[in-house]
């Protein structure tokens, strides 16, 4: 419970901004983290390719009964029964075996059937034998690539309509930034591509979209009449934004990979089912690039497509020229920073008790980093200690 605790006091700390970690400010780091990660999937996917099943290549399945054989015992015994095709076998819950054998005609499907019933003792009519034709995993491929390309469309012009049209950008390169990874750790690690795969992949799509959605709307807010102040600059409040977010975005993930986890690991890995590691694989490492991208890739790239704009170019300017001036005069930058968080803090428990219009929200210091006047500023001088620092 003390764990939990503290947990919840690091966030309220990090939402008054007591304390923040430099995420923006050390962007280029993240940057390179990326590339370099996105490098060795993009040659992982070049070298090894992707294992397809034979929902995408064509092959057969061969199931049969209730056997004592073990998985090892049986890929021995049909090692030269394939005729040089890759086998890939399976324990059933039932006792069986499964014998997926990809890329094979149906006159192979026949003899190869033939062949595993003789080297198991088994009779070849209780071999259960699927054909699947390579035409079936074309098509959901052709569907699967178009619904990407559409939601990706969507994502964009939705993001640019709610927000703008920078974060939509840095929104489409996280997930292109989050597909390619998880696409390339299959390449490495082997796992076979299938109809999960594909689940597993657009699911992750929507997650990582939420989790960034959720930064985003907070960066909306704290920047909200950023011009109107001279304290902060773009990148330090987006920072900010993204430490006061920064709690809520790794709860999220954490519950979201525990289910999953325990999928891939317990019962892909321990208990041997296998079925379970197609999607499995690829929501483990969809949803844990999506949390990585969202904080360290998404508001780094809006920062840094924002800071081009002229206007807040010559904001940027006049928060240096101003800190110039203030160390000049030999004003403490940190008992700065503390009465820019306890005006901030005024502002936002003025609009609480009062609610007062658009009109009056600006004229109370409602804008981020600006300090409150009138009735706000009378208000906050009441409940703090004057002169004394705490």
């Amino acid at each position: 419970m003390s764990k939990l605790g503290n947990l919840g006091q690091l966030g309220h700390r990090l939402h008054r901004g007591e304390i923040a970690y430099d995420f923006v400010g050390k962007r280029r780091l993240w940057y390179g983290v990326s590339i370099l990660i996105t490098i060795v999937a993009i040659a992982g996917l070049a070298i090894n390719g992707l294992k397809l099943g034979i929902e995408f290549s064509g092959g057969a399945v061969f199931t049969t009964p209730k056997t004592s054989y073990s998985v090892t015992e049986v890929q021995n015994k049909i090692a030269g029964d394939t005729g040089g095709h890759v086998a890939t076998v399976q324990k059933l819950g039932t006792g069986g075996v499964r014998i997926q054998v990809s890329d094979i005609s149906t006159e192979e499907s026949k003899s190869i059937q033939e062949k595993v019933a003789t080297d198991l003792g088994l009779d070849a009519t209780k071999i259960d034998a699927q054909i699947v034709g390579p035409s079936w995993g074309e098509e959901i491929s052709k569907k699967a690539f178009t619904g990407l390309i559409i939601f990706m469309i969507l994502v964009v012009i939705y993001l640019a309509i709610a927000f703008e049209w920078r974060m939509a950008i840095a929104a489409l390169i996280a997930l292109i930034h989050d597909l390619t990874i998880t696409v390339g750790v299959y390449a490495i690690v082997g796992f076979e591509v299938t109809p999960g795969t594909v689940i597993g992949l657009l699911t992750i799509l929507g997650y990582s979209l939420y989790d960034t959605v959720v930064v985003f709307d907070g960066l909306k807010e704290t920047t909200r009449g950023i011009t109107k102040q001279t304290r902060f600059t773009y990148s330090e409040l987006s920072n900010r934004s993204l430490n006061q977010t920064l709690v809520r975005s790794i709860n999220t993930t954490v519950v979201a990979l525990l289910p999953v986890g325990a999928l891939l690991f317990i019962g892909g890995g321990i208990l041997g089912a296998g079925v379970l590691n197609d999607i499995a694989l690829a929501l483990f490492v969809g949803l844990t690039a999506g949390a990585y991208s969202s904080i360290f890739i998404a508001t780094p790239l809006v920062a840094d497509f924002k800071e081009r704009d002229p206007e807040l170019k010559a904001l940027k300017k006049r928060v240096l020229a101003k800190r110039k001036a203030d160390a000049a005069k030999g004003v403490d930058p940190a008992d700065e920073d503390r009465r820019a968080r306890e005006d901030v803090a005024a502002a936002e428990a003025a609009d609480a008790d009062d609610e007062p219009e658009d009109g009056d929200r600006a004229a109370a210091g409602g804008v981020v980093g600006q300090r409150p006047q009138g009735a706000a500023a009378r208000n906050r001088s009441k409940n703090r200690p004057s002169g004394k620092r705490r």
